[in-house]
């Protein structure tokens, strides 16, 4: 059998016999500490795996202002005029209420120079039409308290002429009844005469004497009747005097209370007409206040949209554009539909704007150099034209400031921080494509400041 042993070559052999061959092979040493650092650095790696990585939603948007008056804004005219003299180049800085440019009028209404005098005119006419419609107003008021006075004392005296009439026509109905009764008496006589006058009582001439009577008492009778007539004509003429008494004042009043009606309707006219004078009065000096068109808030004309002078400009044209001086920076991102309900306001967000190098380790926040902090502040409720989510993203408090040379309008990539899970997760969660996930469900005021 074969002498083997550990040792390669005999100490003694090899003091005696130096070989050069067997000192030219490797020792098996290096092999060892290869076989170390690879186990080292598949130990590091498993580490690695489960070392902690911060999920986070992408997304591409712009810097905006987070409140409209902020946001760049055209300047219109609220009147059409001719362009007579600009004020501003473009990039100035103006303050509110600097003068941008002065029009001149171009409608033919308001070409007279002493219109206000004129209105002035029309006004003063139309308040002595006014006060004279008073006037006859109260004339009116009082020929109608005349006519009811009138009325009042006319129909007295018609209802006492009624009375006595009704008073004469009893009187004469109580005399008819007293002659008929007389009548009646002298009848019953002349009988008994007749009779005597047989049995030879009475003589002719008494006999004749009592029909004279009696034909002197029928010709009473038929006076009286015709006095009771006349009497309950009298009666009648004097009801119908009344009625139309009354029926005359009416008229007569109508007639007034109509010629009021109509001077009251011509006073509201002729108010209605004092108030249109002086809307046009007050339009035509706050017109006038528009022909110097100036800066609504500070900030820098960025482009004027009309040029020229004597150029007419129609009302409520756009006329320069303005971008406010100092803006309050907001980021608009815009996000995927799925990833939505993973963002409330309050998240914190990593920004990284066109212009500022960066190296951004999305999973690793802290290390990140040349990110800027923000928090969600709104989360639009509808998505955009482009099916994607807009968020509003402010600057974070606790975080550096955003730079102070940004420009509205700048591209932005911005990173929205969810939950920590490990290293392994993400890649698995990566290769199969799966949303980020969350270990509870988010709140609506979750990490938002008031």
């Amino acid at each position: 059998m074969l002498n083997l042993s550990r040792q390669r070559v005999d100490e003694a052999l090899w003091k005696t016999y130096p070989l050069q061959a067997l000192r030219s092979i490797p020792e098996l040493q290096a092999a060892r500490k290869l076989g170390r650092f690879m186990l080292f650095m598949l130990a590091g790696l498993i580490v690695i795996l489960f070392l902690p990585w911060r999920q986070n939603v992408t997304g591409e948007g712009t810097v905006t202002s987070l409140t409209p008056q902020d946001r760049p804004q055209t300047i219109q005219n609220a009147i059409a005029g001719r362009i007579e003299h600009w004020a501003i180049r473009e990039g100035q800085l103006v303050k509110k209420g600097d003068t941008l440019l002065v029009i001149s009028e171009i409608k033919d209404e308001y070409f007279d120079p002493n219109i206000d005098q004129r209105l002035e005119e029309q006004l003063g006419a139309k308040q002595g039409s006014l006060s004279a419609t008073d006037s006859k107003i109260s004339a009116l008021e009082g020929q109608l308290k005349a006519l009811e006075d009138g009325l009042r004392f006319k129909l007295s005296s018609a209802q006492n002429k009624v009375k006595q009439s009704r008073f004469k026509v009893r009187i004469d109905s109580t005399d008819l009844i007293a002659i008929r009764k007389n009548y009646q008496i002298a009848v019953d006589r002349l009988e008994r005469y007749e009779k005597g006058y047989k049995d030879g009582l009475f003589s002719l001439t008494d006999l004749e004497t009592r029909r004279l009577k009696l034909q002197e008492d029928y010709a009473k009778v038929v006076t009286q009747e015709n006095k009771l007539d006349v009497s309950r004509q009298e009666l009648i003429n004097a009801r119908i005097e009344l009625s139309n008494i009354q029926a005359e004042y009416q008229e007569k009043m109508a007639k007034a209370m109509s010629d009021k009606a109509s001077a009251v309707s011509y006073r509201a006219e002729a108010e209605g007409e004092i108030s249109k004078i002086r809307n046009k009065i007050s339009s035509v000096d706050v017109r006038q206040g528009m022909y110097v068109i100036r800066a609504p808030q500070n900030g820098y004309v960025v482009k004027t949209l009309k040029a020229g002078i004597g150029e007419t400009i129609k009302e409520g044209e756009s006329i320069a554009t303005l971008q406010p001086e100092s803006p309050l920076l907001a980021v608009e991102l815009y996000v995927r539909a799925m990833d939505v309900p993973l963002i409330t306001p309050g998240r914190t967000v990593r920004l990284q704007f066109d212009g500022w190098p960066a190296v951004q380790f999305s999973g690793w926040p802290t290390v990140a150099v040349g990110t800027f902090g923000g928090e969600v502040a709104i989360i639009d409720a509808v998505s955009s034209t482009n099916g994607k989510y807009r968020l509003l993203v402010r600057p974070h408090a606790d975080d550096h400031p955003w730079p102070k040379q940004l420009r509205l309008g700048s591209g932005v990539y911005g990173w929205v921080m969810l939950d920590d899970v490990p290293i392994w997760y993400e890649i698995w969660r990566q290769l199969n494509g799966f949303p980020p996930s969350l270990k509870e469900e988010p709140k609506p005021a979750e990490g938002a400041k008031k």
